[in-house]
């Protein structure tokens, strides 16, 4: 491609913590890890954090931390990558779907129907880098006396009225390499409970708190000392990372919001936007469908994608378990999404070139 979807941005910076660790000879979890959870904690505004393997296992640690187990619910979004239900099912809870609202997020005017005496946490999901209603959501979990499992793998540094996502709840990041801040895989949980955080330590080494003695049934979730010399370069540069992402979405929006038939993505009202995705719809008054801009797109070799095409109640796994299209707004939107570079990596003349491609297109 002539403009990457997503370009991981490592550095010198990067390069020498990795071999500092390899002439150290600790390359399993070890001082860099404990040195990235005390910085990733600083950052996001929360007392612990604990690295694992991946988002995914964070979120599975998590939500086996707060107790959730076989025959509970959590409420969640059908509008997300499929690890964020995927979790739920790996502790032997159900996920349960609750439609989104126009800016992709979970609608939480939503969520108390889909209470039940079952329903033990609300997993909402911060999309693209965007922030949900915490103050609602949290509301409603107080009310209810529920967990809030805050699905933060896309939305490092995001806000939420001053507050960043992954401090309201028990929070959980992806550090995958097409995120705003990379390890390569390594996920990171983040909450002020200390006994969630302590049975965190447990579940992602084997139940063990000392070596070879092991207390409950736990996972192999660890992370890396390699990975955390990484996180601790990666997390110095976010906020300048998070900044380039903002400053190419407000040109794209700019001159994008321009063109009849496209809705750009606008942060919403109290929501400061970290833009892990910079994600459009094509509306019909384009006059050319998603799929064939997006052809058009990749023929003038601009790299884009679909996140996501397909609602999870509607993806095979959940169907075969008994879930329904239940969710009109998610299933309406996946016709219509596409996202576009925004990544730090841009230059000005690519995102002039993005916005060329689509002008010629809407003429």
């Amino acid at each position: 491609m002539k403009i990457n979807i997503a370009a991981p941005q490592i550095g010198q910076e990067e390069k020498d913590a990795v071999m500092e660790v390899m002439n150290s000879g600790m390359l399993a979890q070890g001082p860099k890890v404990l040195q990235f959870e005390e910085d990733f904690a600083k950052f996001i505004g929360t007392k612990y954090a604990i690295a694992t393997s991946n988002g995914t296992t964070a979120l599975e640690v998590a939500l086996r931390a707060h107790g959730i187990t076989e025959g509970d619910e959590v409420i969640t979004t059908p509008f997300t990558f499929i690890a964020s239900a995927n979790a739920v099912l790996y502790t032997g809870a159900r996920p349960v779907f609750v439609d989104i609202k126009d800016d992709f997020l979970i609608d939480p005017d939503l969520i108390e129907a889909a209470i039940t005496p079952k329903t033990k946490a609300i997993l909402p999901v911060h999309l693209y880098g965007s922030a949900c209603d915490m103050t609602k959501i949290m509301a409603i979990a107080q009310k209810h006396g529920l967990v809030v499992i805050e699905d933060a793998c896309q939305s490092h540094g995001s806000e939420w009225q001053g507050q960043k996502t992954g401090s309201f709840g028990t929070g959980c990041f992806s550090l995958y390499p097409t995120k705003n801040m990379t390890v390569g895989e390594g996920g990171m949980i983040t909450t002020n409970d200390q006994p969630a955080y302590e049975k965190s330590l447990l579940l992602r080494a084997h139940g063990s708190k000392v070596r070879y003695y092991h207390d409950i049934l736990g996972y192999n979730y660890r992370m890396t000392d390699l990975e955390g010399a990484i996180g601790i370069e990666q997390l110095k540069k976010l906020p300048k990372f998070n900044a380039a992402r903002q400053k190419n979405a407000a040109y794209l929006n700019e001159e994008l919001g321009k063109i009849k038939g496209i809705i750009v993505q606008v942060a919403p009202e109290g929501v400061t936007h970290v833009y892990h995705q910079y994600t459009i719809r094509i509306t019909p008054d384009f006059g050319l469908t998603r799929d064939e801009v997006l052809a058009k797109l990749t023929e003038a070799s601009i790299g884009t994608a679909v996140f996501y095409p397909l609602p999870l109640n509607r993806q095979k796994v959940y169907e075969d378990l008994g879930y329904k299209p239940n969710t009109p707004i998610a299933d309406d939107l996946t016709a219509q999404v596409l996202s576009l570079p925004v990544h730090p990596g841009l230059k000005q003349e690519d995102l002039e070139y993005i916005v060329k491609t689509f002008q010629e297109m809407a003429k």
